[in-house]
């Protein structure tokens, strides 16, 4: 499969690992990327605790992945990512000029000093329009902080998708397919899998039991190039006609619950 870069997200945030609040951000960056042919690699769920979330966007600044990270910078003491994000570049806070002007736009000359800490941004940022309220989110490079309010946060993550990387949109290019085989032993799908794995390299087979009883039941599934799917998933069934092996394909357009 062509290399392309990772997307990760990290979203940031007390009231999310209390759980006050609950993350909408991970399965909505997972629909955005999916309709543009790509899709989240990893995610991260960090508190509002200073040294850890500078040490993890330290760590992902350092890499090629694209990330998107979600609230803390607002102007609160408990707002704490821009400050960090400036920690981890190396770099200071300083108010953005463009920041600035949204700013104005919005409040006109009636821009407090608090209120001008929420465009105080790392040097050498760039902003993200928010559509909203017009208090923008800023990007450090391949990493794009957004707020945590998802009205915001989600049209600006499209924004930076078909602003920066629209080059990188592949719909239609990929997707996956996935059988719901009965009576099959996971341990006894090992040897086909193997098989198909050194067969078709560009794609990616996985293995999801479930119990069932008094049944067996796994779920194979299959991602990658469309035509190459297509043909895996071909020669898969065919496989298991062949052994006697009763399958049916799973609509992957609904996901049951704990999935």
């Amino acid at each position: 499969m062509p290399t392309t870069p990772a997307f990760g997200i990290i979203v940031i945030g007390d009231e999310i690992l209390s759980g006050k609040r609950r993350d909408g951000h991970m399965p909505k960056v997972i629909e955005l990327l999916a309709a543009r042919g790509l899709e989240l690699t990893w995610a991260e769920f960090l508190g509002d605790t200073p040294e850890r979330l500078t040490n993890s966007l330290r760590n992902s600044m350092a890499g090629t992945d694209i990330v998107f990270s979600f609230g803390g910078i607002g102007a609160t003491p408990d707002d704490r990512t821009r400050q960090c994000a400036a920690a981890a570049a190396g770099v200071d806070l300083e108010p953005h000029p463009d920041g600035v002007e949204e700013l104005r736009a919005n409040f006109g000359d009636d821009i407090t000093p608090q209120r001008q800490r929420m465009v105080e941004f790392p040097r050498g940022s760039v902003i993200i329009p928010n559509p909203v309220n017009r208090i923008p989110g800023f990007s450090v490079g391949h990493h794009h902080f957004v707020p945590g309010f998802p009205n915001m946060a989600w049209p600006m993550i499209e924004w930076v998708l078909d602003h920066y990387y629209a080059g990188l949109h592949a719909t239609g290019q990929y997707k996956e397919r996935a059988l719901t085989v009965q009576g099959l032993r996971e341990s006894h799908a090992i040897p086909i899998l193997e098989e198909f794995t050194d067969r078709y390299p560009d794609v990616r087979l996985s293995c999801l039991p479930r119990w069932c009883p008094p049944e067996y039941e796994l779920e194979l599934g299959v991602r990658g190039p469309a035509a190459e799917v297509d043909t895996v998933i071909a020669a898969l069934s065919s496989r298991l006609d062949a052994q006697g092996i009763s399958w049916g394909e799973k609509d992957l357009s609904r996901t049951e619950p704990g999935e």
